[in-house]
């Protein structure tokens, strides 16, 4: 009876991985089934590297580089501030707070990770974009930088319960044999501790960088949806998700505005799979 248990679980786990990865390939042949009809009339070089996003105008403009650098900039400065943010949350949470603020904090975390997305972008509108108008004196505070405040907080809950988990799993010995060579406290989490875990934090930030490339709600109401070349981190832009998210619904379908659209998913999903990808590398490369 045992060993039929085991048998039975071990072929629900394995057929739970065929059918993820089966799902996942049906979503890419199904944007790349209506996306590709977009390369009939449109090169892929200028769809890629086009500095026009003018999908109605006459002739349509079906350049996608704005929204590509727009993108990677509000992703870029959400990294910038929710990692070393995310990092010391977690060594804190695990190493150094008490047990009972532990607990406090662990749920806290848990609770903000479940704040949905409009919610967040809602907050933003009222007190991140006034705070960025009036700081740095631009006439709008609809920036890529709203749109990377906004994402980091998104993020953030995600990376601190990840890496948290990954630090207190470290085994106790690591720390033991650290303390009886004299290392100090911090010398211990520097020296040992955060590089023993280091796999599981990058995991857990390349999850939270992932969540940040597929956001779609947030990012479109603070970025001020300017699809143009961004100038810069105080000037508004758009994203790849709030592009989908805006003109989906009023794209004629068969139209080559409704292929772009899906082009762009699969540009997205492309973007998605490398960085999980390179997280993957990075991980076996660390264990070997």
């Amino acid at each position: 009876m045992k060993r039929l248990k085991e048998f039975i679980v071990e072929w629900a786990v394995k057929a739970s991985g065929i059918v993820s990865i089966v799902l996942v390939a049906l979503i890419f042949f199904f944007l790349l089934k209506e996306g590709i009809f977009l390369f009939k009339t449109q090169g892929a070089g200028g769809f890629l590297a086009g500095r026009n996003w003018y999908p109605i105008s006459e002739p349509p403009g079906f350049g996608i580089l704005p929204l590509v650098l727009g993108s990677l900039l509000v992703t870029f400065g959400a990294a910038l501030i929710s990692i070393p943010l995310s990092v010391a949350s977690a060594v804190y949470i695990a190493e150094i707070a008490p047990g009972w603020l532990k607990e406090v904090l662990k749920s806290t975390i848990e609770l903000l990770a479940a704040i949905p997305s409009v919610v967040l972008g809602f907050i933003g509108m009222m007190t991140v974009v006034p705070w960025i108008r009036s700081t740095f004196h631009v006439p709008t505070g609809l920036t890529a930088f709203a749109g990377s405040v906004v994402l980091a907080f998104m993020a953030m809950p995600t990376m601190i319960s990840i890496a948290e988990d990954a630090l207190h799993s470290v085994p106790r010995m690591y720390k033991e044999g650290a303390y009886a060579l004299g290392a100090t406290h911090w010398q211990t989490i520097r020296r040992v501790i955060l590089p023993a875990a280091s796999s599981g934090i990058v995991a857990a930030m390349m999850l939270g960088i992932g969540r940040v490339v597929g956001e779609t709600m947030a990012v479109m109401m603070v970025t001020g949806n300017a699809a143009s070349m961004p100038k810069g981190i105080l000037y508004p832009v758009r994203t790849l998700t709030a592009t989908i998210a805006a003109e989906m619904g009023e794209a004629v379908q068969g139209s080559d505005h409704y292929f772009a659209l899906f082009a762009i998913g699969i540009v997205l999903f492309v973007m998605t799979f490398m960085v999980n990808m390179a997280a993957d590398l990075f991980l076996h490369r660390r264990r070997g």
